[in-house]
């Protein structure tokens, strides 16, 4: 032993006894060591603790949130309802289609999504759109799947200027723009090949983070649905569904009334109202007519699928967890037997107007029916045809676009305005004579031009032989002044309050004013105003406007004003839509869930024996027995009708024409059709076509609903 370690032992003891000796200092190793693994014991038994509330008291909810940061619900749009005639017959439809479609994930870039469009071109065959074929039109499309190459991108780059760089280095979003504007036309010079995946890519691309869009959602074949479905593994984002398209059944006028869908998503001018509804941007809307006024009712409940993202947050698989359910349907008031009718008839008569010179420079010929009760749009069509052309183009959607002057239609309004101003007493006798006054054109019937047919004649028998002279004369007492020959009238700037009881007293019966139609783009018509009227050329406009010569009307306003007049003076709104409709289980028209019930806007201020006048006059215009009576035409219809004829000098091309319009309704004694008819611009003496087309679409009514 060495003398240190024996020295040591002398001086302390043996180990042991300094260690458990009674007067030596106790260790503290062992009570460290102790507290040490009581710490680590207490830690274990936290972390079991733990672990055990994770998994069995709160598992489901740790599964959920799991569950949750990498599937994500998301929702397409289901079909659209079926709109239908009055009888029930469909006339637009929806088709299912096979779909291959792709919803993009959170991650994807350029280079994803064209090495996805390389891959995806050698298993599908794809339709290169005309745009891509353009050399201008697809430029960009192509550039941007020509740089999706990062390679090709770079190449660009270098290409930038300093002057380039410099701007990329101050504002890094212009990066894109300056590359793009590098790429040279040959390096766009495709193939086939190269523009069928410029066409997938630029659909997908157009997708935005787990959005998804179809990129072929017709004559997909079943071998392609099989394909897709075996490589799925390797196509991200790519999957099989179903698809629909509209079909439209119906042809003829009826089509355009119907409208268009949408097939690339909202439309850039309503996407940010469609947007703030809830809407996605690729969602199909109705764009026009009742497809667009009805959106809201025919646009389907949203199917709901299940997305998993993989951990770069590409989609790995998605599964529909909800179908989604059809829109709701449209039963239309129009039924299309009857409105094949009215169409035929409009385009057989006029085509013959055509062939005889007679319409050369009209723009064509409309035709409203309507129940004058509820409102409810039985027929509205329309043709329309270039200068000097005999090509006829359908044109339904006319009879609430254009306006025309109307004539002598519209003289029940005239006496209206008399009467509620008191210029008019009942049925009050005036000398029916040509009116010569200052600063105007002489105002007279087609029959007394000349003076030879002067005579005394009442309210109702000036509607009958439909007098100017009467009409004028009213609007005189209604400036509180009588007519003398040559005699000067109020100046224009004085006209103003006259002119607004004349246009207020219109708009009661519904014209000069939109209807209400439940279609959009209708036109009120044309009033001009007083402060726009030249002092000196058209101070005797206001007397025009007495007998239809000045404002301008829609057909479909026509056909109001004379259901106001069949009704007694209940101004009811037109519509085409009778009732929405639900599903049944097959999809097909189901049960009521909203009848348009008839809207009467105004009702006219005439007491009931100044509204009998009205259609006494009415009456007598197609069963009196004068020689100037108007649509006696309309006497040997199969029922009982009332009529008032118009007919209104006109200029088209430097031409002087004629507008040739009629309103009618029936049956007398129980209206239940009131009709309008406009031929604007025809050319040479009137023909009374006008009644002609009247006669035959009121016995077409008769034939289709109340001859059994």
């Amino acid at each position: 032993m060495d003398k240190k370690r024996l020295n040591f032992l002398r001086k302390n003891g043996n180990g042991t006894k300094n260690e458990q000796g009674a007067g030596g200092r106790r260790s503290h190793i062992p009570f460290r060591l102790n507290f040490l693994f009581f710490i680590i014991f207490a830690l274990f038994i936290a972390l079991i603790g733990q672990l055990g509330y994770l998994q069995i008291v709160n598992g489901e909810n740790i599964t959920h949130q799991l569950k949750s940061s990498s599937t994500i619900t998301v929702s397409n749009s289901s079909p659209r309802g079926i709109i239908y005639d009055a009888t029930g017959k469909a006339l637009v439809t929806n088709k299912a289609n096979a779909a291959i479609t792709f919803t993009r994930g959170n991650q994807m870039t350029a280079q994803d999504l064209r090495d996805l469009a390389v891959k995806l071109n050698k298993l599908i065959a794809i339709e290169i759109p005309a745009k891509l074929r353009d050399a201008e039109l697809g430029k960009r499309d192509k550039a941007d799947f020509w740089l999706a190459d990062k390679d090709n991108f770079q190449k660009a780059y270098k290409r930038l200027s300093d002057e380039d760089l410099k701007k990329i280095a101050s504002d890094n979003s212009q990066e894109y723009a300056l590359v793009l504007a590098q790429v040279k036309d040959e390096e766009l010079a495709f193939d086939e090949e190269a523009l069928k995946e410029t066409t997938i890519f630029t659909t997908m691309n157009s997708a935005t983070a787990l959005n998804t869009v179809f990129i072929k959602n017709s004559g997909v074949t079943d071998e392609e649905l099989a394909t897709v479905a075996e490589h799925s593994a390797e196509l991200a984002g790519v999957s099989t569904g179903t698809d629909w398209s509209r079909e439209y059944t119906a042809d003829g006028s009826i089509k355009s009334i119907l409208g268009t869908v949408s097939t690339n998503g909202l439309q850039k001018e309503d996407a940010e109202e469609y947007l703030a509804k809830g809407y996605a941007s690729n969602d199909r809307v109705g764009t026009s007519y009742l497809e667009k006024q009805y959106e809201d009712v025919l646009q389907g409940t949203k199917s709901q699928a299940e997305i998993t993202l993989d951990r770069s947050g590409n989609v790995s698989s998605q599964k529909e967890t909800f179908a989604g359910a059809k829109g709701n349907n449209l039963v239309l008031t129009i039924n299309t037997e009857f409105q094949k009718k009215v169409e035929e008839i409009l385009q057989r008569n006029y085509q013959v107007l055509i062939e005889n010179g007679k319409a050369a420079v009209s723009p064509g010929v409309y035709a409203v029916a309507m129940d004058p009760k509820t409102g409810g749009v039985l027929a509205m069509a329309g043709f329309t045809h270039e200068k000097d052309s005999k090509e006829l183009s359908e044109n339904a959607l006319g009879t609430i676009t254009s306006a025309f002057v109307p004539g002598s239609v519209v003289k029940a309004g005239t006496l209206a305005a008399g009467w509620q101003s008191g210029a008019l007493n009942g049925n009050e006798v005036l000398y029916d004579q040509p009116l010569y006054i200052q600063g105007t054109p002489v105002k007279a019937s087609i029959y007394n031009k000349d003076g030879s047919a002067n005579r005394s004649l009442n309210a109702q028998k000036a509607l009958e032989i439909s007098s100017n002279s009467y009409m004028v004369q009213v609007v005189l007492k209604m400036m509180n002044t009588s007519y003398s020959n040559n005699m000067s009238i109020m100046s224009t700037s004085q006209q103003g309050p006259i002119y607004a009881e004349l246009r207020n007293a219109m708009a009661e019966f519904g014209l000069g004013q939109k209807t209400g139609i439940d279609l959009p783009n209708e036109s009120p018509g044309i009033q001009t105003a007083v402060r726009n009227l030249d002092p000196v050329e058209d101070g005797g406009k206001i007397l025009d406007t007495a007998f239809g010569q000045f404002d301008t009307y829609t057909p479909m306003q026509l056909a109001q004003y004379v259901s106001t007049i069949a009704n007694g003076g209940k101004k009811v709104q037109p519509h085409v839509v009778r009732g929405i409709y639900g599903n049944d289980e097959e999809g097909n028209l189901g049960s009521l869930i909203k009848s348009i019930e008839p809207t009467v806007q105004d009702t006219v201020d005439l007491s009931s024996d100044q509204m009998k006048i009205i259609q006494d006059g009415f009456y007598d215009a197609v069963h009196g027995h004068d020689a100037f009576t108007t649509a006696t035409k309309l006497a040997s219809a199969k029922m009982t009708l009332a009529a008032k004829t118009g007919t209104a000098e006109t200029t088209a091309y430097g031409v002087t024409t004629i507008n040739s319009n009629i309103v009618a309704y029936g049956p007398v004694e129980d209206p239940q059709i009131a009709i309008s008819v406009v031929l604007p611009f025809l050319s040479g003496e009137d023909q009374h076509i006008n009644s002609d087309i009247a006669k035959e679409i009121m016995d077409a009514y008769y034939d289709t609903f109340m001859a059994n």
